[in-house]
């Protein structure tokens, strides 16, 4: 039986939707922003962080169609010479440009609703959030609550936070409540606790993600742990992993899948580090059952490298994923389909540190070549469909 792999490259968007000028990173519209095309020429100019200079080194990815995609995407000649896989350029529908709304969609669900995002202000959220939150943990206060980056706000309050025992509350451009406590003298159990106590408050009011952020250390060297847990609405409607579950398939989590979609039709789920993952992901496309999903999600080009603007970092970060993803494409049984693609953009050459509302690419290994052309983040969840035999329901 086929087996199909779903890997989602989080934020490598290839070029501005056709509705980017109505996202915004501060004031600038994400009209023109293209993480992949920008990274590309800043390598090439040795405009990069590092000074590095030359080509992006993706031949892996090139092969598939990588660059075929971006041309498509940015309307320019695509390459003559032809892609050894199947290639196309994908479309969100679901107004927003976040984590959970691209993830959905690919999975055949684009988001019915609105999410509640809180605004860039001091404070950021309303009152009776606040006041719950000082309930749930027992405490007087909460600290930040405002939009800040999750290092440095750890870095600015984690001192105070130590000293009097108030969560650090804190938001982004996304639909996001994140709440930073200390392992050791908050608690870890005592943070999970507070973010599930606060879970069902925040998704009634269309907050999509309630993001525990444990951290550990001293003043002036706090780093954050790789516990973080998130809280995610529940999907309101049936995802491919729900077709895989009811045709009998299994369905593995690589990543943030199991927190994303709140574990809805996914059997299990495997966490780390990017590095961990690809191992994961390795020992998956050796071993994963006839029938199965595995739906995985790299991490780290957002979290560590387009939220902070590091275009050298994010090169390199490419750079081994196009190497390690490489040595699984020739280990494809025969009648595997791997997809690649991603979730939304995060241009670490734009202003701002927020996600930026591109298109992205659409990468089929194990399946031939040619030119899907231009399809939606939807029709994804419909291409692994039709690959497994499935019926959407």
């Amino acid at each position: 039986m086929a087996r199909a792999f779903l890997v989602v490259m989080d934020s490598v968007g290839i070029g501005g939707a056709p509705d980017a000028a109505h996202y915004f990173n501060g004031d600038v519209p994400d009209t023109g922003a293209n993480t992949l095309g920008h990274i590309r020429a800043a390598c090439d100019a040795g405009q990069a962080n590092d000074g590095r200079s030359g080509a992006l080194q993706l031949p892996n990815l090139a092969r598939l169609g990588l660059w075929h995609a971006e041309a498509l995407a940015v309307g320019e000649p695509v390459p003559d010479h032809p892609a050894h896989g199947q290639w196309g350029v994908a479309t969100e529908v679901s107004r927003g440009k976040d984590t959970p709304t691209g993830h959905w969609e690919l999975a055949g669900l684009p988001v019915p609703w609105d999410w509640t995002y809180f605004p860039d202000t001091n404070p950021s959220f309303p009152v009776e959030i606040s006041n719950a939150v000082q309930v749930a943990a027992g405490t007087d206060g909460i600290l930040g609550n405002c939009h800040a980056s999750g290092t440095r706000i750890i870095a600015e309050l984690g001192e105070a936070h130590m000293r009097t025992g108030w969560p650090i509350c804190y938001t982004s451009a996304d639909s996001v409540f994140q709440i930073a406590a200390h392992e050791e003298s908050f608690g870890l159990k005592r943070l999970y606790q507070l973010c599930e106590t606060m879970a069902p408050m925040l998704h009634d009011m269309h907050v999509g993600r309630i993001i525990a952020r444990p951290f550990i250390g001293q003043p002036g060297a706090f780093e954050r742990t790789v516990n973080r847990k998130d809280y995610a609405v529940q999907p309101p409607g049936p995802i491919v992993m729900d077709w895989v579950k009811d045709a009998g398939g299994h369905v593995y989590g690589v990543g943030k899948i199991g927190d994303i979609f709140s574990m809805q039709g996914i059997d299990e789920v495997h966490k780390g580090s990017d590095a961990d993952l690809m191992k994961h992901l390795s020992n998956l496309v050796d071993g994963a059952k006839d029938g199965s999903l595995t739906f995985a999600n790299f991490v780290e080009f957002d979290s560590l490298f387009g939220h902070r603007r590091d275009v050298a970092g994010y090169a390199r970060h490419l750079e081994w994923f196009d190497a390690a993803i490489g040595q699984l494409f020739d280990r494809l049984r025969p009648g595997d389909m791997m997809v690649l693609t991603a979730d939304h953009g995060n241009d670490p050459t734009w202003v701002g540190t927020d996600h930026t509302r591109e298109r992205v690419p659409v990468l089929i290994a194990g399946q031939g070549h040619g030119e899907i052309g231009e399809t939606g983040f939807e029709n994804v969840a419909h291409l692994i469909a039709q690959h497994l035999d499935l019926s959407p329901n």
